[in-house]
């Protein structure tokens, strides 16, 4: 599959806490966890379980940055 998106984040599902419209999955990277809330429709389509690797794929129009 081809993207324009830039930042891809490879890892392994954590934990799904589904609900009946959004489902919040935490996904384990080397950078460390990262969270994203999808539809429920797309965890059930994608077949989404803990264990699984996947790509945490992020599209932001503003990147900050942030120093102590």
């Amino acid at each position: 599959m081809q993207t324009s998106i830039r930042n891809h984040l490879k890892g392994k599902i954590k934990t799904i806490l589904q609900g009946d419209v959004v489902s919040e999955i935490e996904v384990e990277t080397p950078a460390g966890t990262v969270t994203s809330v999808i539809t429920t429709n797309s965890v059930r389509r994608l077949n989404l379980k803990a264990g699984d690797d996947v790509y945490a794929v992020v599209k932001a129009t503003e990147v900050s940055i942030e120093k102590d």
